[in-house]
């Protein structure tokens, strides 16, 4: 993990705490909520919570358990993200090659982890999140009449039902129900210790709140069985702090940073008239106050839920609330990222020389033209490369070296793509092999490696 000064991990500063807690307060207010729990992550660690109001007399802290709804979806996708890097399915493989489920058999793994299998938004009747999962024991009880409700891969249909069956899946592959696998392979390893299929104490009591007089009722809280991996996990603050540094950092022992930064990648175009916010794999994508933030939101009958991560700013925002309805609780916990990056901007890394220089790699960088376009190859650390256009327009991207002596697109148009090196005389290379792109010293080269070549009397003036 990278290291930093010892001063970024501070607690905020006064003033930026004040503003955390009036945003707390004010979405506790205004939301009429019972409680409400805000926290923030800076870099590798909770650095503030606050909350409003009371859970059994007392005032809610990092520790007390909310249920977290839908943010269950995050650490399900983990769950196949795992058994992908293992080679134990393919995102691309259909359900039906690894469970027995008719009504979903055409959609793939991939389609579902984006809410694109075409699968229909909720369970069959009754009301699933307030009712017990008994009553719909098998894998095959939960679909309704019309489990299909679109062609799979069309459109993006949120489906509770699609992330039960990747439960299911999970269950098939490890042979252990998926709470179990959650559990050993997850929450043990990053330390969520106060995080369950079932409440635990402290844990707040979920509430409905009248809409027309402040007065509250009960929600239940059942135990909703084979729907539990669209939203039964209960947790906390703190514990979705730790999970927060894992979705920006990575963690060896649980997923790396290349698939975590592939759950983050959008699947599928928004919804009609939602252009700031989308959908990768297991992982909800949105623009708040021109930051790129990903993680989910999450709620159950009597609990609203939110976890927001941003890249960039090394932030995460949290926010657990104890009602059904009220708080804007996705804007309450981007708010908090907000506030900490605009009252206390992220210092940068300091600049450090590489540790070693290549000289055949030094010989890459500085100036190359794809035909007229100027372009810029830098050195990276770890051998990797970095193109970018020389002026405004063209196509920027990043490259990580292979065991081959090629290099692969890591973003932008050329993701994916190979990299190669195509020698000429002596030590100096001749030109570069971009999927076919060729870029060369100078513009337009005339040495017959242009594709089409170039005029024979070269640049002239009218």
């Amino acid at each position: 993990m990278t290291t930093h000064d010892a001063d970024e991990f501070t607690e905020p500063l006064q003033a930026t705490r004040r503003a955390l807690l009036r945003r707390v307060a004010l979405g506790q207010a205004e939301g009429r909520a019972p409680s409400l729990v805000g926290a923030v992550v800076r870099e590798d660690r909770l650095v503030w919570t606050g909350s409003r109001g009371r859970v059994d007399e007392a005032a809610p802290d990092a520790d007390t358990q909310y249920r977290i709804g839908s943010l269950t979806k995050t650490f399900v996708a983990v769950l196949v993200m795992r058994l992908r890097d293992e080679g134990l399915l393919d995102l691309g493989d259909p359900l039906a090659k690894h469970l027995d489920v008719p009504q979903a058999e055409g959609a793939t793994v991939a389609q579902l982890l984006s809410h694109t299998s075409g699968l229909a938004a909720e369970a069959r009747g009754p009301w699933w999140e307030r009712t017990p999962g008994a009553l719909r024991p098998q894998t095959a009880d939960i679909f309704g009449e019309r489990p299909l409700v679109h062609p799979a891969g069309r459109r993006h249909h949120y489906s509770n039902p699609g992330f039960a069956l990747l439960g299911a899946l999970v269950e098939r592959l490890r042979g252990a129900p998926w709470g179990e696998v959650l559990a050993h392979e997850v929450l043990e390893p990053l330390g969520m210790g106060r995080t369950s299929l079932e409440p635990r104490a402290p844990h707040a009591g979920g509430w409905a709140v009248h809409p027309w007089a402040d007065v509250l009722l009960p929600e239940p809280a059942e135990d909703t069985g084979r729907m539990g991996p669209a939203g039964q996990l209960w947790s906390t603050a703190g514990d979705l702090a730790r999970f927060a540094v894992f979705l920006l950092d990575g963690d060896a022992r649980v997923l790396g940073t290349e698939s975590l930064a592939e759950m983050r990648v959008p699947a599928v175009a928004p919804e009609e008239g939602d252009w700031d916010g989308g959908y990768g794999l297991g992982t909800q994508l949105v623009r708040h106050g021109g930051r790129f933030l990903h993680g989910h939101t999450g709620s159950m009958p009597g609990f609203l839920a939110s976890l927001w991560v941003s890249e960039e700013d090394r932030l995460a925002g949290i926010a657990l609330a104890n009602t059904t309805s009220g708080p804007a609780i996705g804007a309450i916990a981007a708010d908090l990222i907000g506030i900490v990056a605009e009252h206390e901007p992220r210092i940068p890394e300091p600049w450090r020389p590489l540790a070693e220089a290549d000289p055949a790699l030094l010989a890459l960088t500085g100036p190359w033209y794809w035909g007229p376009r100027a372009y810029h190859l830098r050195l990276r650390a770890d051998r990797g490369l970095e193109l970018s256009p020389a002026t405004q327009g063209g196509r920027a991207s990043r490259f990580t070296a292979e065991p081959d002596g090629t290099w692969t697109g890591l973003d932008g148009y050329y993701a994916g793509e190979t990299l190669r090196v195509v020698e000429g005389e002596g030590d100096a290379p001749a030109h570069l092999d971009l999927g076919t792109f060729v870029f060369t010293r100078e513009p337009y080269a005339p040495d017959g490696v242009v594709p089409g070549g170039v005029d024979e009397e070269g640049w002239r003036a009218l």
